[in-house]
């Protein structure tokens, strides 16, 4: 049977760095408040030239770099975001002009931090259907361009940066064995970010306070916990995989305390769950991706291994997928 198998993997993040003292001198809160809360200590800012995009465009090449592979190889791009620069065209659009992958085809898809983890699953359908494609999946995401910092329960959370997988297809058991992916839209109210404003007055909506992320942080850390415990349930389930045989757990990094809830409700040892929040906080659809990719380069995969992803994230949308490495 195929399977989409990674090649190689691409990360790249701004060069600011945000701390939690510099946050204090922002917004009325403080580095033990945040570190205890969300196990964050800093977080990477973006400047001008390092557009979600170019910043997506950077890891592709990374990534593409990695595998060996010419970008007019490849055949397709996804990109996971909900905070490219532009409207219209796509980012996707953007990162094929960037890197010169004259022979792709590309869209975005928007399922905020579980992107992904959807753009991931999409990229496996169309190499079951054509084994020999090249799929770039990247997530990307500028979210300080979305963050209202005057509200400390949100700027205090959110970092930039963008991660990328090169996949292909694989008839030797290795790749994306299965994936269950999720939505409920009836709670999007808990967490959401409004697009610019309307042109079309009778369009605006009565409580428009601004084109930024807006969440009710503890009903949402409820569902996360519990949503993504679901999923990675759903996804060994249907494999017959029992946690215990997994070698490494790639969580969307939301916060520490979502993360360690999840490791204990799945009994899955700390040392198999990679976190990296501390040092890039949550850059949504880029979480995984960036993840991915630093695990790969410090040697911490190895050819045969069960590696899990799983996301949370606006929508609701939330989802795991299980790969052999």
């Amino acid at each position: 049977m195929t399977r989409a198998m990674v090649l190689g993997t691409g990360s790249c993040l701004p060069r600011r760095v945000l701390t939690n003292a510099e946050l204090e001198q922002m917004v009325e809160t403080s580095d033990e408040w945040i570190t205890v809360r969300t196990g964050i200590k800093e977080r990477r800012i973006a400047a001008a030239g390092e557009e979600t995009s170019r910043l997506a465009a950077e890891a592709s090449r990374r990534a593409l770099e990695m595998a060996g592979v010419a970008a007019d190889e490849v055949d397709m791009i996804i990109v996971g975001t909900m905070t490219s620069e532009k409207a219209m065209p796509s980012c996707a659009c953007l990162v094929q002009k960037e890197i010169g992958a004259v022979n792709a085809f590309a869209l975005d898809v928007n399922a905020a931090c579980s992107g992904f983890l959807y753009s991931l699953d999409i990229a496996d359908k169309y190499i079951q259907a054509d084994p020999a494609m090249k799929v770039l999946v990247i997530g990307a995401e500028n979210l300080s361009a979305r963050t209202n910092w005057e509200d400390r329960t949100t700027c205090v959370l959110f970092g930039d940066g963008a991660g990328a997988c090169l996949l292909t297809g694989s008839d030797q058991g290795r790749g994306i064995l299965g994936s269950q992916l999720l939505a409920d839209g009836r709670l999007w109210h808990l967490l959401h970010m409004d697009a610019a404003p309307s042109l079309n007055p009778a369009l605006v909506p009565a409580d428009y306070a601004g084109p930024y992320i807006r969440m009710a942080g503890q009903e949402v850390f409820k569902y996360a916990v519990r949503a993504m415990q679901d999923g990675v349930a759903k996804v060994l389930a249907q494999e017959g995989i029992d946690p215990a045989d997994v070698a490494l757990v790639i969580p969307h990094q939301a916060n520490i305390r979502i993360l360690k809830s999840l490791g204990d409700r799945l009994d899955i040892p700390a040392e198999k769950i990679y976190i990296n929040v501390h040092k890039y906080g949550n850059t949504s659809a880029a979480s995984m991706p960036i993840a991915l990719d630093e695990a790969n380069r410090e040697g911490r995969l190895t050819a045969g291994d069960l590696v899990l992803f799983c996301a949370f994230g606006g929508g609701f949308t939330w989802g795991a997928a299980i790969m052999r490495w």
